[in-house]
């Protein structure tokens, strides 16, 4: 006798039960021939399973499947764990799957409407109206918007370390604020000028403007037109929304994240960092702009607001460009206790080191960091021998350097650029460090192949060139 067959679907629900007879099964349950009963196995006791007799028995007798008495069969409980798993050891042959639906976590949208009766929903009249109830709606709490905070980690929140901010200069910021927007709302002449575009407007604060513009076209138009005056604009930017701008390119750029090991902070203060070249132009230091090395290769000029009688440090580090340990930095620049926004007059305790990004390894962040200080502090931990054009002394942690002084002071301002190779740092390598140039190169990981087939199908007229053993250029084959 052939041995007996089992057809069984294990799925994750407990306490189910498989059914079925010889030559009978119940209706929307499959078929099987010479009388077996397909079960389905629910559940992951073993004890709570049902087998068919007539399963481990063979076929019943007399009937080869039919449905009489004598081919049913009787239920009893499987006994051991052994022999069902022997059983189902046999074979296989069904799907087992898992599945599990749910209702919706909350009303789902347009869910309150009445699609039957669209007459009766209220018109929006004008596509202004509807933006507004669509920004409106937008922004209201939805289960659904919720999503992410379950099915992925949450960040932990991040220290913030910056400068307490003084709220009663930012109420009197909002209150000149709402003056000046007062002011040009009832000036109708700007009013004009703004809605008929037809104007050359001079702005009262630059009348030297007045001698640039023809005669003609100032009588033509009896209008003035509105003239931004750039700077004014920069320094409310810097004072209002600047600083958080100014995180936010931190952030995006991994400063914090390298720096502080995750701790934030906001810039206040505004840090301007400017390199000359031979007094004819100047390279400025913003957040994130290129600077290359030979343009970086004397110390900058430094400036910031700062009152009188108050101490601050000013550090400049590479954290990309260490050679032997990718958690380590550079110490470029270093003065500390320097009185108000005098420079020179501060404690330079690590001399300028121009940059040096070797060849090969891309772009590289320097990073000014202004810190202020609560009272004078002794640095003598940190000082540096002058001069210091070992990369070992040179070596810093802008993190455990703030952990050490911490209690004292406190990051204000922020300034960074982008540098990468050029010629002149073949000349620091050579002459400031008195070393070889290391020089990096990007290996590429070997092309994939799958194996050789004898047969390929569906491959194009040169599949055979990709597995040539000789170095000889081949074309049109990826």
């Amino acid at each position: 006798m052939a041995a007996p067959l089992l057809s069984a679907a294990l799925c994750g629900v407990r306490g189910g039960r498989a059914f079925g007879t010889a030559g009978e099964t119940r209706a929307g349950e499959p078929r099987f021939p010479h009388g077996w009963a397909a079960g389905a196995v629910w559940g992951v006791g073993l004890s709570d399973a049902w087998v068919p007799q007539a399963s481990l028995e063979g076929p019943a007798r007399g009937g080869g499947g039919g449905s009489g008495p004598g081919a049913r069969s009787r239920f009893s409980r499987a006994l051991s764990a052994s022999s069902l798993a022997l059983c189902i050891k046999w074979e296989l042959s069904l799907p087992a799957a898992l599945c599990k639906r749910a209702a919706p976590l909350g009303p789902m949208p347009n869910e309150d409407i009445d699609v039957s009766n669209l007459e009766a929903l209220e018109k929006y009249r004008s596509f202004t109206r509807y933006f507004k109830l669509a920004e409106k709606e937008s922004r209201k709490p939805r289960w659904w918007k919720t999503y992410r905070q379950h099915t992925s980690p949450q960040p932990e929140p991040k220290t913030d370390i910056s400068l307490p901010r003084d709220k009663l200069l930012g109420a009197k910021e909002i209150k000149e604020r709402k003056k000046i927007l007062r002011e040009n709302r009832q000036n109708a002449e700007m009013e004009r000028a703004a809605r008929l575009r037809t104007g050359l407007c001079l702005a009262p604060s630059l009348p030297a403007l007045a001698t640039l513009v023809p005669s003609c076209l100032l009588q033509r138009f009896s209008l003035l037109a509105v003239l931004i005056p750039l700077d004014e604009v920069r320094a409310e930017w810097e004072k209002t929304s600047g600083p958080f701008h100014k995180q936010r390119v931190a952030e995006h750029c991994g400063i914090f994240r390298d720096l502080f090991k995750g701790a934030t902070f906001t810039p206040w203060v505004t840090l301007r960092v400017e390199y000359s070249q031979d007094d004819e132009y100047l390279v400025p230091v913003y957040y994130g702009n290129v600077v290359t090395p030979s343009e970086a290769s004397s110390p900058p000029a430094v400036s910031y607001e700062a009152d009188k009688g108050s101490l601050w440090t000013l550090l400049l580090t590479n954290p990309d460009g260490h050679l032997r340990d990718t958690e380590s930095e550079y110490l470029h620049w270093l003065v500390t206790n320097i009185p108000g926004n005098d420079i020179k007059s501060g404690k330079e305790i690590c001399h300028y080191l121009p940059p040096f990004p070797a060849m090969g390894t891309g772009y590289h962040r320097f990073i000014f960091l202004l810190f202020k200080q609560d009272c004078p502090i002794d640095f003598s931990e940190d000082v540096r021998p002058m001069p210091c054009h070992s990369l070992k002394m040179r070596t810093f942690s802008t993190f455990d350097f703030y952990r050490k002084h911490e209690d004292a002071m406190t990051p204000a301002g922020l300034a960074f650029f982008q540098c990468q190779w050029d010629s002149s740092v073949t000349w620091v390598f050579h002459q400031l460090l008195n070393m070889r140039e290391p020089v990096f190169e990007f290996v590429r990981p070997p092309v994939y192949h799958p194996p050789q087939l004898k047969f390929p199908r569906h491959q194009p007229l040169r599949y055979l060139d990709r597995y040539r053993d000789t170095e000889e250029p081949t074309y049109g084959i990826y």
